[in-house]
């Protein structure tokens, strides 16, 4: 009996230990979400850490060049690691900055989408947008991706990650295409906007600095 008992206490203990641990936020992205050209502890990941205040745990798996084929790669192994209850997908940058055909961005986002949601994760998809010389035709086709796929999936969608920034010459860098530190805040502010009713569903009261950790 005074063993069922110890069992009991630790058992409890051990399921008070589980429940007392921050919710995860898991980063997917490219160089944007990256800190590319940048100080880390600058980059807009490191901020909504800090924003969030302790209230979450914010691992950051972005990678500077990753694709939308690339993230759908790694995206079980970091689902299965970290065991987040959001995912943030920031990818398709780099596709179309290739020129790779819109129906494959939209195929590995939609698998990268399907495991985050098997996995009881929410998702927020975070779009963005590609230079006016690709083409008026391959730029709708490429934006239509995130629209679409926020339909299907009825997820919060935020369409263009640098609004207000990629327009801002004195945000960017000088390749025109990442954001400088002084952008950064601002590009934080476009993702709250979107977050903060995911951050309510899990239970992460959305006031104001998680450790950020990064992975690949």
């Amino acid at each position: 009996m005074i063993i069922v008992f110890c069992t009991a206490l630790w058992s409890s203990s051990g399921i008070a230990q589980t429940k007392s641990q921050p919710p995860t936020l898991l980063v997917v992205g490219d160089s944007l979400s990256a800190a590319y050209g940048i100080p880390q502890e600058t980059g807009w990941v490191t901020l909504l850490s800090q924003r969030l205040d302790g209230q979450a745990r914010v691992i950051n798996a972005s990678i500077s060049g990753e694709t939308t084929s690339g993230g759908a790669s790694r995206l079980a192994s970091l689902l299965e690691k970290h065991r987040p209850e959001i995912v943030i997908l920031e990818l398709g940058g780099n596709d179309g900055l290739r020129g790779l055909p819109p129906q494959q961005m939209q195929a590995n986002l939609d698998r990268m989408i399907e495991q985050s949601l098997a996995s009881d994760a929410e998702v927020l998809l975070v779009g963005i947008d590609i230079p006016p010389n690709y083409g008026q035709a391959y730029r709708e086709a490429f934006g239509q991706v995130f629209q679409k796929l926020a339909d299907e999936y009825q997820l919060p969608l935020l369409p263009f990650l640098l609004d207000g920034v990629a327009l801002q010459p004195e945000l960017m860098q000088d390749d025109g295409i990442h954001p400088t530190a002084e952008a950064q805040p601002r590009i934080l502010d476009n993702v709250w906007t979107r977050l903060t009713p995911l951050l309510r569903e899990a239970g992460i009261p959305s006031t104001d600095t998680p450790q950020v950790e990064a992975s690949s």
